[in-house]
């Protein structure tokens, strides 16, 4: 190193386990919580941050209500020391082998309200059958939540659909979902639901955001026709609910329909306007590729996903 070099970086006012504090900071939105997770105490926790704070030349993170919200700068610097503290960690310690069958921690997995609906208990018997004295903590993530929640809660891995992914995630294909019309036919007599039937009666939608429209309602207007949304929720079990008992329409997922308590009093058919595709991913931060036990959870979830989802085909 140079001179100029030398006089710029000054490593005597770096103390590397300031990072084990930003990154604990970060992933708790709490003094307190952190200062639990790094066996200190709530007034070492508070000095460590106004030495951060010093050395970043940054506030990091800003009391709001009862969270400690990272600043700008901070969000920009996280995936930097997380990259820093898995390369000590899986690089530069020893390393002891993981083993899923003597594996005694929890697997956070991250799911969609969908995907969790219909892969929780596959995903449960694959964990458990590799690592039989593990625990599965399921964390309920959407497009919008998936990479705060991923860093707050240390997610292990995330299944649904997240269309523009986060570059500081990869992702594998699982399959890609199409959609049906459910309807209850003891309460629709048709025989079969054409553009006029579906329009006909109220609907009630799948979304994330509460909205009371879709692309479904952009096709219906620009062929100068529209639908009545008289209910709008954020969970697919109770569109499955809302439909039995009730003289109306739902589009939800192909796989959601198949599931043996809707089957039973629902009937499912192509709906009669496009309504497009979507891919369900398996979703992990890019900085876990060099942790073992995410490689193994990686694989168990992918076949054991792929086998369900072919077995349900058949």
């Amino acid at each position: 190193m140079n001179k100029m070099g030398q006089e710029r970086l000054d490593w005597k006012r770096i103390d590397l386990n300031l990072l084990i504090v930003f990154y604990r900071l970060y992933q708790t939105r709490s003094v307190s919580l952190a200062a639990q997770k790094c066996f200190v105490s709530q007034s070492a926790m508070s000095h460590s941050l106004a030495k951060l704070r010093e050395l970043c030349g940054d506030r990091l993170f800003e009391r709001k209500g009862h969270q400690m919200v990272p600043t700008e700068r901070a969000s920009e610097l996280f995936p930097a020391v997380e990259q820093i503290l898995n390369l000590v960690e899986y690089k530069v310690l020893p390393s002891i082998e993981f083993d899923p069958n003597e594996y005694r921690g929890v697997c956070k997995i991250g799911l969609t309200d969908y995907a969790e609906f219909i892969f929780g208990p596959v995903i449960y018997d694959a964990i458990l059958s590799d690592a039989p004295h593990s625990r599965v903590s399921f964390v309920n993530v959407n497009r919008n939540s998936y990479k705060h929640l991923s860093e707050q809660e240390s997610l292990d891995m995330i299944i649904g659909s997240i269309p523009e992914l986060d570059e500081q995630f990869a992702s594998q294909k699982l399959y890609t979902e199409k959609h049906v019309c459910i309807y209850d036919p003891s309460m629709v007599n048709i025989e079969r639901v054409d553009i006029e039937t579906f329009v006909s009666l109220p609907h009630c939608l799948v979304s994330p955001e509460g909205a009371f429209s879709s692309n479904v309602d952009k096709h219906l207007d620009a062929v100068g026709l529209s639908r009545s949304v008289t209910a709008v929720s954020r969970n697919f079990l109770t569109i499955g609910r809302l439909v039995s008992g009730r003289a109306m329409f739902a589009i939800v997922p192909e796989k959601m329909a198949q599931i043996s308590l809707m089957q039973s009093q629902l009937s499912a058919v192509p709906p009669p306007v496009p309504v497009p595709d979507f891919d369900i991913s398996l979703i992990w931060p890019k900085q876990s590729q060099l942790n073992d036990k995410a490689k193994w959870l990686k694989e168990a979830l992918y076949e054991s996903i792929l086998r369900s989802i072919r077995e349900s085909n058949l």
